[in-house]
């Protein structure tokens, strides 16, 4: 968007209605951006309390029973606390904070990494069977809340501190700490992944903790889950600075990726970008893909890893995602698949404020030109999902439809767990765009293509 603020003004009796257009378009300027931190607000969903949040709606795939996520994983001796590890490039909260429990939301340069106690359900004597019963049914009898109990930090993430941190331990000690963590999970789940998932704007340091708990959750406890809370602010105004944040953050994302591929037990690393957090992603992506540039497929996948990479609701423009795939971001993964939903309000009104599509928006999408189409068609690796119109996605400002949506989060959840392509796990491909969609039956669909692969592999 340019400013003509310092424009010549025109000679003769022009001056006064040019100062009045002016004003005019700067005021448009900022109401256009009040009214996108006002409808951004709802992304971080973060409920009554501060640190607290309400369990997601049971995605469809389990609804009717045939399907129990929690056959395969470390549920067995398992209480009502989850450990979720953590890395953070957040500033540590002082002693006397009264603001903050853990970590500010300023940028700390230097990346932390821990583990984040989360407690699962109420303090009310349910047992851990009770309360697992309880996460899978449509219509539960009361809300099940998470909330982060207690934080761990092992200290500072050594290839992240740079020559000049002067009050910065250096030790490989938090590392190793990690990797150890990260084997211990996998050494007692059938699945070898590792799945992070990078929040939106507008969240504390808690918040990505409670929805990586929810997923990993869902997910069965299958594999280890790592959340990447990136320095976000709670304040409404932070929208900017925020999404500024985003591309520094990137740095210490790629380096976790690559420290995770290379030492730990891990087969895959899989990746979650919501909102803001897939431009985290996205670039840290596109800077692997530079970092794997001349490498052979066997070293990419010894140093890399990567296999999905899931964007929703993504804040990232649609020309400078394009871009990335041109520095090799499709080449160092599985697939990378993008939701994007016409009622998605928080992308639309940012796409009024800076002139530019989102690639989180489904709209526009009928006047891709013929060699867009040509690059869809022949790219496998790149699949894009239309989540209009499925249950849930329209609720609150229908941002966050990954976790409002049964039928969205069924979908991101059996792409993980069991690697089906759109085809296989009930999607249907538009005749007219090189877009899947959301059949009317979905669920039913879904349901019996895991069933279908639970039976071809013997895990049922």
């Amino acid at each position: 968007m340019e400013s003509r603020l310092f424009d010549r003004v025109p000679k003769g009796g022009q001056t006064g209605n040019t100062l009045r257009g002016m004003r005019g378009r700067h005021l448009t300027t900022l109401f256009s951006g009040i009214v996108v931190i006002l409808v951004l607000t709802g992304c971080a969903g973060t409920g009554s309390e501060p640190f607290q949040l309400r369990l997601m709606p049971a995605p469809d795939v389990y609804d009717d029973g045939r399907i129990d996520p929690f056959i395969e994983g470390d549920t067995d001796n398992r209480d009502r606390e989850i450990g979720i590890l953590y890395a953070t490039d957040r500033l540590p909260a002082a002693e006397d904070d009264r603001r903050y429990r853990y970590y500010t939301r300023e940028w700390g340069y230097v990346v932390r990494v821990g583990e984040a106690n989360v407690s699962f359900g109420s303090d009310d004597g349910t047992s851990w069977e009770e309360a697992r019963r309880m996460s899978l049914l449509k219509e539960r009898p009361e809300d099940i809340p998470l909330s982060v109990k207690s934080v761990e930090e092992y200290g500072p993430f050594l290839p992240t501190v740079r020559p000049f941190d002067e009050n910065v331990e250096m030790t490989e000690a938090p590392g190793k700490r990690l990797i150890e963590e990260i084997d211990a999970r996998l050494a007692v789940t059938r699945g070898k992944d590792v799945y992070i998932y990078v929040p939106g704007y507008r969240v504390g340091f808690e918040y990505p903790a409670l929805v990586a708990a929810e997923l990993w959750h869902y997910l069965g406890y299958n594999g280890a889950f790592v959340t990447y809370s990136w320095p976000t602010s709670t304040a409404r105004l932070a929208y900017i600075p925020d999404v500024e944040s985003a591309l520094s953050s990137a740095r210490g994302l790629r380096i976790l990726i690559t420290h995770i591929a290379e030492h730990s037990q891990a087969e895959r690393i899989h990746l979650i970008g919501y909102s803001a957090g897939a431009r985290v992603v996205s670039r840290a992506v596109a800077d692997l893909g530079m970092f794997a540039y001349g490498l052979d497929e066997r070293e990419i996948r010894r140093k890399v890893k990567l296999g999905h990479v899931i964007l929703v609701g993504s804040d990232v423009e649609r020309a400078q995602l394009a871009g990335y795939f041109l520095d090799g971001a499709l080449e160092i993964l599985d697939d990378l698949t993008i939701y994007a939903s016409g009622t998605d309000k928080a992308l639309g009104v940012a796409r009024l404020l800076l002139r530019r599509y989102r690639s989180g928006q489904i709209e526009d999408v009928e006047d891709l030109g013929p060699r867009a189409r040509e690059f869809f068609d022949n790219t496998e690796k790149l699949i894009l999902i239309d989540a209009t119109g499925t249950v849930g996605s329209d609720s609150g400002n229908g941002h966050a439809y990954f976790r409002s949506s049964p039928w969205v989060s069924s979908d991101i959840l059996m792409t993980l767990m069991r690697n089906l392509p759109p085809g296989e796990r009930g999607l249907v491909r538009r005749t007219d765009l090189p877009v899947w969609a959301f059949p009317d039956d979905y669920s039913e669909r879904l349901r019996d293509a895991v069933e279908s692969d639970h039976g071809k592999h013997g895990q049922q």
